[in-house]
């Protein structure tokens, strides 16, 4: 598949990139009933979409699970072969734009199903850390999350807030704010696998002249502004 060449449709703008981590949950005040009833496989993971209503008019880049909040999520981003083939149906009903860095989209072999639509964003081979500046390309950062701030610096954005970027479990052990799937607690260790990127990140950030700030007040990223959703909203410094 041939790779796309993104385009500055967000030239200069604010991106929001949604991860997985828990405090999401709380950072958007989301009632107990309605966490326990979501992870229980109760109520869809849209049940969260109403509580939050504050950031539905940002420019958003969902990660992976993120694109089932609702369809305020303008891109889903995911770099997991294995992520895609479990998701792959109710991927195909999101409406809005789909875009990978998985290694099988760059197969000739690939076929998309009607409606699936991947844009395909190559790994860059000469720079696996960091911020991408090859419009076709990502730094990797072995995570979908870092990955996917290549893709909003790509579509122009100079201001980056990451959402659930926690990097660790929470006191619950919880590794995520769904149950789609989660991390065994025995194998935490990918975590300093995942934070390695961000220090690069940060110094590509500060050269290209983007600012990240980090939503999850008790993330293990340690190299960007840590605030509440509420103080950003309100734009404190």
């Amino acid at each position: 598949m041939r790779a796309w060449n993104t385009p500055k449709i967000w030239d200069k703008g604010e991106c929001w990139i949604i991860g997985g981590g828990p405090s999401i949950t709380q950072q958007f005040h989301i009632p107990e009933n309605v966490i326990e009833a979501v992870r229980e496989k109760r109520l869809p993971l849209s049940a969260y979409s109403p509580y939050m209503e504050s950031i539905h008019s940002k420019h958003i880049i969902g990660v992976n699970m993120a694109f089932q909040l609702g369809n305020w999520v303008d891109f889903c981003f995911f770099g997991d072969d294995g992520w895609f083939r479990d998701h792959r149906k109710e991927l195909a009903q999101f409406t809005g734009v789909r875009v990978s860095c998985a290694p099988m989209f760059s197969k000739n072999t690939y076929h998309a199903d009607n409606g699936e639509r991947i844009k395909y964003l190559a790994q860059d081979p000469k720079k696996s850390h960091g911020i991408s500046e090859v419009p076709y390309t990502v730094c990797w950062n072995a995570n979908s999350g870092a990955a996917a701030i290549s893709l909003a610096s790509h579509l122009g954005a100079k201001k980056i807030v990451l959402l659930g970027f926690d990097m660790q479990l929470d006191p619950n052990g919880n590794s995520h704010w769904h149950k789609e799937y989660q991390m065994n607690p025995a194998k935490r260790s990918v975590f300093p696998r995942h934070l390695r990127g961000f220090p690069i990140i940060a110094a590509d950030a500060k050269r290209m002249g983007i600012t990240i700030l980090n939503a999850s007040p008790e993330s293990a990223i340690d190299v960007f502004p840590k605030m509440t959703v509420e103080a950003i909203l309100n734009g404190s410094p």
